[in-house]
């Protein structure tokens, strides 16, 4: 931890004008001021610490060039491709094992971002590449119509983590398909056909899934996910109200808070918003209410500690079911709980899954009651591919190491140190706006000062990109405008200062 945090020390120096401390001096620099101009941004940090020592030794590459594999991605590949490519100077990546990413030139990188919040156990781990070769020996693909051993084997490992009635399991390939499948059942279920979902969510890029999305960069100019209709997300770092004890997090915003012992007012604005809502822009009756528990590409925004339970019982009362998006937050990622509602206090009527579950393997889930599930079944719904037996394998061996190594109170730890130690950088630079999140779901705002909170500039955004994986690591980002910084690191059970 104290490694990446020399990493941002040395980013942050040079976004500040401020020189590096050599790390005998100081582990996190304590300087402040306002942003350099771009000029400064191109001289990247002398004070680079070396990585932690792997004993992983990554096979030689004898592949292909980046010259013509670059010709490809640009000719043949889908444009959306070049579109997505993170940095002016790209990753060419070539093995991967646990934490540890290398690319085609031997050069090793903490991955943080676990291939957009997807890899929760480690690249390659070794239980679960045994999974998968021990169950293709025996049986690659099938349909459900027949019954196998490891699709009902994982089915009752699976339901195990929910609450009763969360009962039923419809697997499927991607989130982006699970969202899909839950709005058509949600609709059939309450025979309503309006969804309600929150500004700054994502939940797929599905011509349906689109609709409940609120972000423009994910939206294309044509009809899509009619019936769906956005509210106020209660952001209280950007959001018009916020305070200083708001969220379920180690790290709190900076802003000031008036509010009595137990009473947040806050929540109480996001609430109204969301009753102005359903007061003005749907009907009186509903189909749902979808809400991830934290929100991932938004940011990594949490919201006030009663909002999702207020919001549940609006929905409810005007005949919608709840459905809760755990497709980043699932699997213990929060650290507190293995589900992210849970730390909520609530209990949706539908949970959809996908990212982690298979540790990168193409899989996703939806999870319900069996009431909602029967008023499903009164039409077919088959997917070739959802419950295949490699899946199903893959999956089952993530739940057993989620539980053997431990990696649930790894993320609460290591999480929680992380969002500390970053807090004492946001109290000492201009640039950095907030620091939030729970266990590994953590997000890191930057500004272009803390009393606007404008986002910082795209430009500003993609020198740091550049920079952090110059230095060998790599990480994601987030938020409607790209100026969220986002550390997922759910990938190897290790001590923080390890890390």
């Amino acid at each position: 931890m104290h490694k990446v945090a020399s990493f941002l020390r040395g980013r942050l120096a040079v976004l500040t004008r401020q020189p590096c401390i050599s790390p005998t001096l100081a582990r996190i620099h304590v300087a402040c001021g306002a942003l350099c101009q771009k000029s400064a941004l191109r001289s990247p940090p002398t004070d680079v610490p070396e990585m932690p020592p792997c004993s992983f030794s990554p096979e030689e590459y004898k592949g292909m060039s980046k010259a013509r594999m670059m010709e490809i991605r640009q000719q043949n590949c889908s444009p959306m491709t070049m579109k997505v490519t993170y940095y002016k100077e790209p990753v060419f990546i070539h093995q991967g094992y646990m934490q540890w990413l290398w690319d085609v030139d031997g050069r090793r990188y903490l991955d943080l971002f676990a291939g957009v919040a997807t890899v929760s156990v480690g690249h390659c781990h070794p239980k679960v590449r045994a999974a998968a070769e021990q169950q293709m020996k025996k049986l690659w693909h099938t349909t459900n119509i027949y019954v196998y051993p490891t699709l009902h084997e994982y089915c009752e490992k699976l339901v195990s983590y929910f609450p009763d009635p969360l009962k039923v399991i419809y697997l499927t390939n991607s989130g982006s398909e699970a969202n899909d499948l839950a709005m058509l059942m949600a609709r059939l279920h309450t025979g309503n056909y309006d969804i309600i979902t929150l500004r700054g969510s994502y939940h797929g890029g599905s011509p349906q899934a689109m609709g409940l999305t609120s972000n423009a960069a994910y939206k294309y100019p044509i009809a899509n996910g009619l019936g769906c209709t956005n509210t106020m997300c209660p952001d209280v770092f950007r959001g018009p109200w916020g305070g200083s004890h708001c969220r379920d997090s180690p790290v709190q915003t900076t802003r000031e808070c008036s509010c009595a012992q137990g009473i947040c007012m806050a929540n109480e604005q996001y609430i109204g918003q969301l009753q102005e809502t359903l007061a003005t822009s749907v009907p009186t009756r509903i189909a749902a209410f979808f809400g991830e528990p934290i929100q991932g590409v938004g940011g990594a925004v949490q919201y006030p500690k009663n909002y999702l339970k207020q919001a549940y019982k609006l929905v409810r009362e005007r005949g919608g079911i709840c459905i809760a998006d755990e497709v980043q937050t699932g699997f213990g990622r929060t650290g507190s709980h293995f589900w992210g509602f849970q730390g909520h206090d609530v209990i949706p009527d539908m949970v959809t899954m996908a990212k982690g579950i298979g540790n990168g393997f193409p899989m996703g889930a939806v999870v319900t009651t069996p009431e909602i599930a029967a008023s499903f079944a009164k039409g077919i719904h088959f997917n070739t591919f959802g419950g295949n037996p490699v899946a199903c394998a893959v999956a089952s061996s993530v739940l057993d190491i989620i539980k053997e190594d431990g990696t649930q109170k790894v993320s609460l730890d290591v999480g929680s140190y992380l969002m500390v130690e970053l807090a004492k950088l946001r109290d000492k630079y201009e640039i950095i706006g907030d620091v939030r999140g729970k266990g590994l779901q953590i997000g890191v705002e930057m500004v272009k000062d803390k009393v606007s909170r404008d986002p910082l500039s795209h430009q500003d955004m993609v020198e740091i990109f550049e920079d952090v994986k110059d230095m060998g690591v790599l990480i994601g980002k987030g938020g409607v405008y790209g100026q969220v910084v986002k550390n997922i690191m759910l990938s190897s059970p290790q001590h923080p200062r390890t890390i």
